[in-house]
């Protein structure tokens, strides 16, 4: 790789990942699923960095070959110039990894646990700052199995904090957490990145992506669709606003069609969800939500709901994949 690709904390080029087709007796074999097809990436020193994409779309794939979990079958990864292959007791040293569900021994206090986990590195972070990092002083005696679902997360990345890692990996870190336990998660990712650390981070939420990520990659289909920073990626849309609109289910099965949507004034774009809501990418909110509901009343139709807002990534990913992050 190039000197500047091995100067950064993860670099990856040519990335591929192809599980054998399915074989069984009464059945025809199936074809080989290509997870990730190809994939390059270079993920800088000190930002963190977020991977987006429905579920299938290679993401978690993608992380877990660059975590040394998985073996690429072509391409190269190399963390801080390392490889797997050739330095991975190193490596192991310089990574965390939490996972979105990360099953721990319930019959561990807090303390005995992370002391456990001390055990695995040379320089472990001492006992006391990692307590503080994720708010648990008071539960240091408490077993793990006592513990609520948001301090069981913040435990499982006070473990992957032990070795002080120059690179934390997050895969969903905050799914299925109530938005307290959410916010203190996104303050111990600041305070990890004010001591200088690298954070990659995959998430089906928006808020969060937005919040957190210096620079975002949306991938689909196991290939890299845009690679920016949220706001140049969001810049990038054909218009800055949002509208949002619902029919009543009332039996109409013709409903408005894109065509329709896209002639109306200030929109850009028109893209129907699973759900059956229009969203309208507009340059005007107001005289985009006066010609719909010109063009609602004039077809006969019942407006459900209605309401306007800013773009976000969640537009961007719909703009560029034609389905919502959370579409299976």
């Amino acid at each position: 790789m190039h000197q500047e690709e091995s100067a950064s904390a993860v670099a990856c080029r040519g990335l591929r990942k192809v599980y054998d087709g399915k074989h069984g007796i009464l059945r025809k074999p199936s074809p080989p699923v290509v997870a990730v097809d190809g994939l390059d990436l270079t993920i800088r020193r000190g930002e963190c960095f977020g991977l987006l994409g429905p579920n299938g779309s290679g993401k978690t794939t993608t992380v877990e070959m660059i975590e040394g979990l998985l073996e690429p079958t072509a391409g190269e990864v190399e963390l801080f110039g390392l490889r797997w292959d050739r330095h991975e007791d190193e490596l192991r040293e310089r990574i965390g990894v939490a996972l979105q569900e990360t099953h721990l021994p319930e019959k561990l206090t807090v303390a005995e646990l992370l002391t456990l986990f001390r055990s695995f590195y040379r320089r472990p972070r001492p006992l006391a700052d990692l307590l503080a990092d994720v708010e648990l002083e008071e539960k240091r005696a408490a077993w793990v199995g006592k513990l609520s679902g948001g301090q069981r997360q913040r435990l499982a990345i006070a473990c992957a904090l032990v070795g002080e890692p120059e690179v934390l990996f997050l895969d969903e870190p905050t799914t299925g957490l109530d938005p307290q336990s959410r916010r203190q998660v996104w303050g111990l990712v600041a305070a990890y990145r004010a001591r200088g650390g690298t954070v990659v981070l995959t998430t089906h939420y928006m808020e969060e992506a937005e919040r957190l990520c210096d620079r975002v990659a949306i991938v689909d289909h196991g290939k890299l669709v845009r690679l920016g920073t949220p706001a140049e990626l969001i810049a990038a849309l054909p218009g800055p606003h949002v509208v949002e609109l619902e029919l009543e289910r009332n039996g109409a099965t013709a409903g408005l069609v894109g065509d329709e949507l896209r002639g109306l004034r200030s929109v850009a774009e028109a893209h129907l969800s699973a759900e059956g809501a229009w969203s309208l990418a507009v340059s005007e909110p107001e005289p985009a939500v006066a010609a719909a509901l010109a063009l609602i009343e004039r077809k006969g139709l019942t407006l459900a709901r209605l309401g306007t807002r800013k773009a976000s990534l969640e537009d961007v990913f719909v703009a560029l994949t034609g389905r919502h992050l959370r579409d299976g």
